[in-house]
């Protein structure tokens, strides 16, 4: 199938492409891949470069530690990625500490883009322009993404975060689309993402530890109702609800 008729696409551009390619060939996201639902390239970011030893980074303007990669190189590798699909709307994720934080919200929104192209940057980070740039572009929206509050060394495992949360929402890609419905960061409103409740299986007894004897019941609205008690709890504990 080629990348242009299907409905979702994803870019991945970096200096370490096999990286990327080897660990997304596996598990869910692999058959997805396989069967047609997805198409992910992942392009060598230095096959942009224009001399002898491929370079894709430079020292920064005002001085300071490290390297910043060139505006020009991404600008090449961006435009390519455009060339070769035909969604109207390009969706250029830019992993970076600096950025919104990644949350489920933010991956459902992402699940219904027709082609995301992610910027995997190194040493100090990607030329500020390469943002600016496309943010200016009627058909391109920009995402600066955390995975959190550290610094790792690059977006490569950034990127590979986000596309397993993306894609796994994608319809078809999990078996039993039910399971999406009950899992941690359900939005319960507008407002609120509960973690979800803690669950259980056999044996009913392990090592002195029962199970909760209303899952034993077959109430299924005591049941239903214990579970939002459990998550509100959870959540409250964890990340600090405070709403009943």
């Amino acid at each position: 199938m080629k990348s242009n008729e299907v409905a979702h696409h994803i870019d991945v551009y970096s200096i370490f492409p096999d990286y990327v390619h080897s660990a997304l060939q596996n598990s869910l996201i692999g058959k997805a891949w396989q069967s047609g639902l997805i198409e992910i390239g992942s392009h060598d970011l230095r096959g942009f470069a224009k001399d002898l030893h491929r370079t894709v980074d430079d020292t920064p303007y005002g001085g300071g530690a490290g390297m910043v990669m060139m505006p020009t190189i991404w600008g090449e590798a961006i435009d390519q990625s455009v060339e070769f699909s035909k969604a109207k709307i390009h969706d250029l994720i830019i992993p970076t500490p600096a950025g919104e934080l990644f949350t489920q919200k933010k991956a459902e929104e992402l699940s219904r883009a027709e082609h995301i192209i992610i910027a995997c940057g190194r040493y100090e980070g990607i030329d500020a322009r390469v943002s600016e740039y496309y943010q200016s572009q009627p058909n391109f929206r920009v995402h600066e993404i955390s995975i959190g509050d550290y610094v790792i060394n690059g977006g490569e495992a950034a990127a590979l975060v986000m596309i397993e949360a993306i894609v796994r929402l994608i319809p078809g890609v999990i078996g039993n689309p039910d399971s999406l419905l009950e899992e941690s960061h359900t939005l319960l409103d507008d407002e609120e993402a509960l973690l979800e409740y803690p669950s259980y299986t056999k044996p009913a007894i392990w090592r002195g530890l029962g199970v909760p004897e209303i899952l034993l019941s077959g109430h299924h609205g005591k049941i239903a109702q214990w579970r939002l008690e459990r998550s509100k709890e959870r959540t409250r504990k964890v990340r600090g609800l405070t709403r009943e």
